[in-house]
């Protein structure tokens, strides 16, 4: 069964509606502020399981850029369109990433849950121009050093680690005993933080909470001890280097002080756990459980890669992402956005745009034009993007070939999604297999 995946042509129309509306001043009449009456609320358990229902209501209703109601009722827009998105995410003249012009900051109490994601912090993820293109050169080098043959090695031996603690039992559930663990794993190495401690393990899980907080968790206290943890790792690599990317950023000639290095490590250990293990998980789904995938991997590894990147159209692990705010007043979308306006950046619906799978037959096979990693000068920096591919693609390889006969043990229609708007991934993904006998 082939899918439909859009070609260069499509996605180039998809980018020309936007021209016309984007600039101060055209004809589009402007709805402002009070749209945000009929704004959706994001939070709840309404769409968290079905959320491409919620895109597709939004824009049969609102188009391509919806007026939404953040924790606590706070105003926003929800960009859901593909050109849309790549438009916000290439002007940075208009949409800007310093969460201090947002313009709703006097109605935001300390202890809002969404502030870990939004209250501005010295990291590269809040700087602009010169100072975005220092920050973000210090990590790609960091990053770079980084060789891929070993990543690779080092993920194969983690994976037989962990494979090994539950293969005798004939039964395991990924999501917690492998998906996540790997990742968080092979990130805190390559940052040269030891693996298996406690600390890293109370690290990985507030991590978890600042970034996805569930019902009764505290995001702003996990995110405070994450700080913590990372300025005692930029310490102890000042005093003692090593061959990681915490060492490598410390010694950069760019000479960042050590409190911006501790931001941007956790931006780029952030990104490397939660979102990587979504990816594995998410993969090991569709793999388990779409019939198109389970004759080739039945035995074998043939559609690994394919399964990757349909899934980073169709289920990517960072749904939503907060944001950019607008540096004056504009038009997007025949909306009219004012200056300090909040934009979250629709990346799952933006993936799904009509205007680019006009058959509806959202897929990959072999297109990588999407828009999981962002786009722009604020997206994951090279090679960020290929070191997650490296640890996915290893971790799945390396389990169909250890357990060539793993398959889902509830039926597929149990499985869960995680209470959030922002991350998808799965509560719990359930396996069987033949036990391994040692």
């Amino acid at each position: 069964m082939s899918i439909d995946h859009p070609s260069a042509a499509d996605l180039a129309s998809a980018h020309t509606d936007v021209a016309g509306t984007t600039a101060a001043g055209t004809d589009a009449p402007p709805p402002g502020c009070p749209a945000h009456a009929r704004g959706v609320r994001l939070s709840g358990l309404e769409y968290q399981q079905t959320p491409a229902e919620m895109y597709r209501g939004l824009r049969r209703e609102h188009g391509a850029v919806a007026p939404v109601l953040l924790d606590g009722d706070v105003p926003a827009w929800l960009v859901l369109g593909y050109p849309e998105v790549g438009y916000v995410t290439s002007h940075d003249e208009l949409f800007a990433r310093d969460s201090r012009r947002w313009n709703q900051w006097a109605n935001i109490p300390a202890d809002w849950p969404l502030l870990p994601y939004v209250g501005y912090q010295p990291s590269v993820l809040f700087t602009e121009g010169a100072e975005h293109q220092r920050r973000a050169g210090v990590i790609s080098e960091a990053l770079e050093a980084v060789d891929q043959f070993e990543l690779g090695h080092e993920c194969r031996r983690l994976a037989d680690e962990l494979i090994d603690g539950f293969e005798g039992s004939g039964q395991a559930e990924l999501m917690s005993a492998y998906a996540h663990a790997l990742p968080m794993r092979a990130a805190v190495q390559m940052c040269g933080m030891p693996a298996g401690g406690a600390d890293t393990e109370d690290l990985v899980h507030d991590l978890r909470v600042s970034l996805d907080a569930a019902e009764g968790d505290d995001p702003v206290a996990a995110y405070v001890r994450v700080q913590e943890r990372i300025q005692q790792l930029v310490k102890d690599k000042r005093a003692v280097p090593g061959p990681d990317v915490t060492s490598r950023m410390l010694h950069h000639p760019a000479g960042l002080a050590d409190e911006e290095i501790v931001q941007d490590l956790i931006s780029i250990i952030a990104a490397a756990q939660q979102p990587t293990a979504n990816w594995i998980c998410n993969t090991l789904r569709l793999l388990l459980t779409d019939d198109r995938f389970a004759l080739n991997v039945s035995g074998g590894r043939l559609s690994v890669g394919e399964a990757l990147t349909e899934i980073l159209w169709r289920d990517t692990p960072t749904q939503n992402f907060i944001g950019r705010w607008a540096v004056r007043d504009t038009q997007l979308g025949g909306r009219h956005i004012r200056a300090g306006d909040c934009l979250v950046l629709g990346l799952a619906a933006a993936n799904s745009d009509p205007q680019i799978w006009p058959q509806g037959h959202v897929g990959a096979e072999g297109n990588s034009a999407h828009l999981s990693f962002s786009n722009g000068e604020h997206r994951c920096p090279y090679p960020a993007p290929q070191l997650a591919d490296v640890m996915a693609r290893t971790a799945i390889e390396t389990l169909l070939e250890r357990l060539p006969d793993v398959m889902l043990s509830v039926p597929v229609a149990s499985l869960t999604w995680r209470p959030s708007i922002w991350m998808r991934g799965l509560t719990a993904l359930p396996v069987s297999f033949t036990p391994v006998a040692r």
